[in-house]
């Protein structure tokens, strides 16, 4: 059987990084705020662990838009450009021409288009007509784990060696302002970014490159599907936010993580490396409670939460990169990709990390 390892793996953001501190000025000359929205603000966006995010506007005014076409355009506009941008330097990084693609894996949960993204990142990049595509939709912050998972099988069926993975979300252009604490919060920590993966097949596993995948897992709670997600409101996507999140979110990926650790005869302490879905220190705490892990563990992922917030599916990724970066893994190091989103859903990944 075909082996998939992750060669190449590049993010990108929108231009425009707004610190919570203009965030707040603009929300606040922008928009009729009640005292108790003002306060929550303020306590979120003052003194909360985010420096600061990357939006896709070019003017503050943008935010103020609930036209839903509109929205939906700069979605679509946004979400190629930063999406291209990661492809590109993926390819670049694994040292590939766009002509060697043989798969395209896109997924995104915050916009709607139909064909997909993958068809204006196909023309983006300059793939060939015959690369296979597939687009994945409504899984909200965890879907770039099963994007990964759907390029690893495709690899590992032998029906294609290389595949580009790509996770894209402009959170920005779901902006919803109301007076809910669950709306304040929403616009106080989600950003837009990119990510994209390269994967190639390694049937002899000598070949070079940053990991190997060597499983998957995931956990699906229906009966939690109210706590998170997004549902239309006046044609908009409004985002549905509780206050159970982090307790739900830590036993999803508990429970994810539990079932492959278990299958491979692995315990949390033989795991060397967490990339864990940055969705909130909350809910990080959650998870370093509940798989009995040390706040250390969870460094990158507290690093990405508070440069960047959180920007939905690519977050993982963006976590992924700082370790490989800066944490440098070890050949053989064992590392588990935990994400958690919409539905409620959770996905794991085990990898093992190889030279570098």
């Amino acid at each position: 059987m075909m082996h998939a390892i992750l060669t190449a793996l590049a993010t990108a953001n929108p231009e425009r990084y707004a610190t919570q501190q203009e965030a707040f000025h603009v929300l606040e000359s922008h928009f009729a705020l009640s005292q108790s929205e003002r306060d929550l603000y303020r306590r979120l966006l003052l003194d909360g662990p985010i420096r600061g995010r990357y939006v896709a506007v070019e003017r503050n005014e943008e935010l103020c838009c609930t036209d839903p076409d509109r929205l939906n355009e700069r979605f679509v506009h946004h979400a190629r450009r930063i999406a291209a941008e990661a492809g590109r330097e993926a390819l670049n990084r694994a040292g590939l021409e766009a002509a060697q693609i043989e798969a395209l894996v896109v997924n995104t949960c915050t916009g709607y288009v139909c064909p997909g993204l993958s068809s204006y990142l196909a023309e983006d990049l300059a793939l060939p007509d015959s690369v296979a595509v597939f687009d994945l939709a409504g899984m909200g912050c965890g879907a770039a784990v099963p994007n990964l998972e759907c390029a690893v099988r495709t690899i590992e069926a032998g029906a294609r060696k290389t595949v580009l993975s790509v996770a894209v979300e402009v959170c920005s252009a779901t902006f919803f302002q109301g007076p809910e604490p669950d709306l304040v919060v929403s616009n106080s920590i989600f950003g837009d970014g990119a990510a994209a993966a390269v994967l190639q097949a390694d049937a002899d596993h000598n070949a070079s490159g940053l990991l190997r995948f060597r499983d998957f897992e995931s956990a699906i709670l229906p009966e939690h599907r109210e706590q998170l997600r997004y549902r239309h409101e006046g044609g908009r996507l409004r985002n549905a936010l509780s206050k159970a999140v982090p307790v739900i979110g830590a036993r999803s990926i508990a429970r994810a993580a539990g079932r492959l650790l278990e299958r491979h005869r692995l315990t949390p302490a033989q795991i060397d490396w967490w990339a864990v879905h940055p969705g909130g220190t909350a809910v990080l705490e959650r998870v370093e409670q509940k798989l009995k892990i040390p706040p250390e563990a969870l460094r990158f992922s507290h690093e990405v939460f508070r440069t960047y917030g959180n920007m939905s599916s690519p977050s993982v990724l963006f976590v992924l990169e700082a370790i490989l970066n800066r944490g440098k893994p070890q050949t053989g190091d064992k590392g588990l990709i935990l994400s958690f989103g919409a539905g409620f859903t959770a996905f794991a990944a085990l990898v093992e990390f190889l030279a570098q």
